[in-house]
């Protein structure tokens, strides 16, 4: 029997920043002293993304705080961490990667029923100055919209 774990950690820059195309979810290879931290929701995934290395997929810059009850055993804080996906996600994202444009961006880090650390990853084309605009002016309208109907 599992508790239902609270630990969802995003990645807010990531919808602002890109634009996601394809989304997945993928188990992280971890330390014990790793998966203590973020059961503590003890990490941040803002400055993160993915990449390849041989036929292997990693998570870069993802901050896992050093496990405060951890000795001479705790881990690096920023190491790479390899990502658990089937050979077909990995094939089709390698090749998607190739393409212009094309990054992996770690979007949220969560604990899952079975009490097992997962990545959302997302397969994403970067944004340019004006599509952020956009964005934000369409935020705006949102809560404007939002504001109105509550009061209106």
């Amino acid at each position: 029997m599992h508790l239902k774990s609270d630990v969802n950690i995003k990645n807010r820059r990531a919808t602002f920043d890109y634009e996601i195309l394809e989304r997945y979810n993928a188990g992280i290879q971890l330390f014990g002293t790793e998966i203590k931290s973020i059961r503590d929701s003890k990490a941040s995934l803002a400055d993160s993304y993915c990449q390849f290395v041989g036929n292997e997929l990693f998570a870069k810059q993802m901050h896992i705080a050093q496990y405060q009850f951890g000795s001479y055993a705790n881990h690096d804080v920023l190491r790479d961490r390899k990502l658990l996906l089937t050979k077909r996600e990995l094939r089709k994202l390698q090749k998607a990667t190739k393409d212009n444009g094309k990054t992996i961006i770690p979007l949220r880090m969560y604990i899952n029923d079975r009490g097992l650390a997962k990545l959302e990853i997302a397969l994403c084309q970067g944004k340019h100055a004006y599509d952020k605009r956009q964005s934000l002016r369409e935020a705006d309208d949102k809560r404007e919209m939002q504001r109105l109907f509550r009061h209106g």
